[in-house]
């Protein structure tokens, strides 16, 4: 895994250095390139690795493409062996882009958003490996309870989240049986604080738009200790069959799954707290989605800003007077965040921004608002 995360997420800098060693990537054949990205991601970035084998290896897969590119391969590496080329320095947009891999335009973003010093902090956790963190459902079990069960060290989060655990080692955490008992859900510390920010109460009427998975829903349901109502929108009937096998899982009872789009629903009747978690570019989540980078663009932003305004407004109209809702986004994106509250006609109370770099946790933007 750390292979294949690894060399997805320093793509743009690996490219840099086959350039700089051989060619542009344009002009070789796919499996020469896939073979060069993995080589030189392990003798530029991977402590402790065999550079022969590492070498090896590779040739081996360059074999499989067309012509002699096994041959480059070799070449390449040996040379990378001896001295790898330096990289520019990340003063510059331009730069960073290079030195830490990532796309120019998103770390122009980036730039301009937060400033330099911090941009540079955030594009270089982005390429660290994320911490586990599992939140327990407090509807089966104890925090006390659960890290003694557990096979592996674990650690109390802070104060603000007393149902978190952060795990210390490797877990697969899916496949242990206090996950099947509904013992607890793998979940970023950030996202636990959604349902923490719209602070349900028992016995009240909630609205969870774009509720699948089910992380928020079942948290919400474990803060309200599973009473009241929940009304779990999800407009995939797949994606809402899985939501309803998770509250099974979770031991929620208060839950009621429906499919719908949101950015169309209309309540028969208002609630008392409505939780929005649209969806989003998940620019904060790069730990754990390195492909992401590549795969979403300023156009794309603009797409899902639209789509958000709608699912907002919606939610905005299901809220009873004096309500209480909370905006949510795992994204760092301005266009999506900050701006988007802005223009929504509701009255911000507060806005939080969790940064990886700072808070060790998925990037998420919570806004708590009011009619």
């Amino acid at each position: 895994m750390r292979l294949a995360f690894g060399t997805v997420q320093r793509r743009l800098t690996l490219d840099h250095l086959i350039e700089q060693l051989a060619r542009p990537v344009d002009q070789l054949d796919a499996p020469t390139v896939a073979a060069l990205r993995l080589g030189l991601y392990q003798l530029a970035f991977l402590d402790g690795v065999g550079a022969h084998a590492v070498v090896a290896e590779s040739v081996e897969l360059a074999k499989q493409g067309p012509g002699g590119g096994h041959k480059l391969v070799n070449a390449v590496l040996r040379r990378a062996t001896r001295e790898l080329p330096a990289l520019p320095g990340d003063d510059t947009p331009a730069g960073a882009a290079i030195a830490h891999s990532y796309p120019l335009w998103l770390v122009e973003l980036w730039f301009e958003t937060f400033g330099a010093d911090e941009a540079r902090a955030l594009l270089r956790a982005g390429n660290e490996p994320g911490e586990l963190a599992l939140r327990v459902n407090t509807l089966v079990t104890t925090r006390e309870e659960l890290a003694g069960a557990l096979p592996v060290p674990s650690a109390q989060a802070e104060d603000e989240l007393p149902e978190a655990l952060v795990v210390a080692g490797p877990f697969d955490a899916h496949a242990h049986e206090l996950w099947r008992e509904g013992a607890y859900i793998a979940q970023s510390r950030a996202a636990m604080l959604v349902a923490r920010s719209l602070d349900p109460q028992p016995g009240e009427r909630v609205l969870d738009l774009c509720a699948a998975p089910g992380g928020k829903t079942t948290h919400l349901a474990a803060l309200m200790q599973n009473e009241g109502e929940i009304v779990a929108v999800e407009r995939h009937a797949g994606r809402a069959a899985a939501l309803r096998r998770t509250a099974e899982r979770m031991r929620v009872t208060n839950v009621t799954v429906e499919v719908a789009d949101g950015a169309h629903y209309r309540a028969a009747q208002p609630f008392d707290r409505v939780l929005v978690d649209p969806p989003c570019s998940g620019l904060g989540t790069l730990q754990g989605h390195p492909d992401l980078r590549w795969r979403t663009s300023p156009d794309a932003i603009a797409t899902l800003a639209q789509t958000q305004a709608t699912i907002l407004q919606a939610a905005i109209a299901a809220l009873r007077p004096g309500g209480a809702l909370v905006y949510s986004t795992c994204t760092l994106s301005p266009q999506e965040n900050e701006r988007q509250m802005a223009a929504s006609g509701v009255r911000v109370k507060s806005e939080r921004l969790v940064l990886p770099h700072r808070d060790r946790s998925d990037g998420f933007y919570i806004a708590r608002a009011c009619t």
